[in-house]
């Protein structure tokens, strides 16, 4: 499975982007994993294809995750509202084949995507 993930850029507090990942083939859970330098890399978000979603809380309320299967597509969203300084990071697309990705551990993804950075000025 390749992962194609794409739509980061920096942006001012309060703003909004959009991230965006291409599977090359179906998997049954996907998800959103952030990483900042010195620090070990955290779950931000997950979908699996029965629609059930998770969320880090620190993310609640303000990011939207959700897929487009649409035509075998298999593209991975990540829409990022009232963005904050502290969601500065690089951030990585991830999916498994289980639904263990709902859990958001970064030990039991299968697959990673290359990152894209995103970074939110004050």
């Amino acid at each position: 499975v390749q992962l194609l993930d794409s739509g980061g850029g920096s942006v001012q507090t309060g703003g909004s982007l959009r991230l965006s990942c291409a599977a090359s083939t179906y998997t049954y859970c996907m998800a959103w994993f952030r990483q900042v330098p010195g620090k070990e890399r955290e779950g931000v978000a997950s979908i699996s294809d029965d629609s059930f979603t998770s969320y880090a809380d620190s993310v609640k309320g303000r990011f939207t995750i959700y897929k487009d299967n649409a035509d075998a597509k298999n593209i991975l969203y990540l829409q990022m509202n009232s963005l904050k300084p502290e969601d500065t990071a690089m951030y990585y697309c991830a999916a498994a084949n289980s639904g263990s990705c709902r859990y958001l551990v970064p030990a039991w993804i299968a697959y990673w995507g290359q990152g894209t950075q995103v970074t939110v000025s004050s």
